[in-house]
């Protein structure tokens, strides 16, 4: 099969070609590395370098062609449409697999149609939440392209049942969700991460690697830990990821920011604390997201604290012990004494991305027209 995968390229504050991170990466290269075809297109909305770019990794290879917004302009011969042109008559697909936003489910449908291949569009987030879709008719315009797919991969149950209601779509729906990659998140030795990020080695180190953002709910954590390094002196935050431009953070000398942290960095940090903390808010994005840093974090053997909403709270609603009410102070309060002190990993089996590289291709395969 020849699939032709669209996506923007900067997503989950990572970028697909420089940071080689993340789903549209990691997925397309599963299904090359079973035998298929991929290639794709990147559409970048800051200003980058541009050109046709081979990812390749152990037996698969995936072509990328890397593209400025710009481009989406109708004219000259390094065109969005130029490019869709010349994949259309050297590679021929035989699906396209639309990703990343309402804008690039919008363009699957018409790219889809101009080169006559099924369409199967990718919902990694609540793409109704994101600022996109505040332009009037964005909104309507996606859902009428759910309702135009061969098929739809969503990555959360919640998420998937949210499509069934709002879009009226008559496809089929494939519940893909992230991943890790394959030796790289694993339990490392506490004492060697801690000593490599220069933290000390002794006490009690909650935190969370990813976006640290009031959308997130993140202010909940850090009230939290105030109120915890009040209670004992040895409990220390660790952050590691984007922060909210404005965002006031704990003043406290057992705070340590470590920022924006290369990818290979972040099993390091997680390995170095005693629990990590998902959060999250009751939002439109909070109630159909599926946290990587959750399987990143069990993958590495941390104990883990998640804000109760979407899919955490359906994975984990045997297990309520691991779960604060969204927003609640004294919820996560609770929850951290009790796993500081008697802090145990969740024994969940993670799912690579090969493994969700192979659901994805059965679901092509059932979805490609013949």
């Amino acid at each position: 099969m020849r699939i032709l995968v669209l996506s923007k390229r900067q997503y989950m504050n990572r970028d697909l070609i420089d940071d080689r991170y993340g789903r549209f990466r990691e997925l397309p290269l599963a299904l090359a590395a079973a035998g298929h075809e991929v290639t794709g297109i990147c559409l970048s909305y800051r200003f980058r370098n541009e050109g046709r770019l081979d990812d390749i990794e152990k037996n698969a290879q995936v072509i990328w062609h890397a593209l400025n917004v710009k481009r989406l302009l109708p004219w000259g011969s390094k065109s969005y449409w130029h490019t869709i042109n010349e994949i259309g008559k050297c590679f021929h697909p035989d699906l396209v697999w639309a990703c990343s936003d309402a804008i690039h489910a919008i363009l699957g449908v018409h790219i889809a149609k101009k080169l006559g291949a099924s369409l199967i569009i990718d919902l990694y987030d609540n793409f109704e939440s994101f600022s996109v879709t505040r332009i009037p008719g964005m909104t309507s315009a996606f859902r009428r392209a759910l309702r135009q797919a061969d098929g739809i991969t969503c990555v959360s149950h919640p998420l998937s049942r949210y499509v069934h209601e709002t879009s009226s779509c008559k496809c089929p729906i494939e519940v893909v969700e992230n991943a890790v990659p394959e030796g790289i998140f694993y339990p490392m030795d506490r004492a060697s991460c801690r000593r490599e990020l220069g933290l000390p080695q002794d006490g009690l180190f909650i935190g969370t690697a990813g976006a640290i953002s009031k959308s997130r709910g993140i202010e909940t954590l850090f009230n939290a830990f105030e109120i915890l390094a009040q209670e004992r002196a040895d409990v220390h935050l660790v952050l590691a990821g984007s922060c909210d431009k404005g965002l006031t953070l704990p003043k406290s000398s057992r705070l340590h920011n470590f920022g924006m942290l290369p990818p290979p960095k972040v099993p390091v940090v997680l390995s170095a604390l005693n629990v990590s903390v998902i959060c999250n808010r009751e939002s439109e994005f909070g109630k159909y997201c599926f946290p990587q840093k959750f399987y990143e974090a069990i993958a590495c053997g941390v104990p883990v604290v998640a804000a109760a909403t979407g899919s955490m709270l359906e994975l984990l609603k045997d297990r309520p012990e691991y779960l604060y009410e969204p927003d609640n102070v004294d919820s996560l309060v609770t929850v951290l004494r009790r796993q500081v002190t008697s802090a145990v990993a969740l024994p969940l089996e993670v799912p690579t991305w090969t493994t969700m590289g192979n659901r994805l291709e059965s679901f092509f395969l059932s979805c490609v027209k013949n």
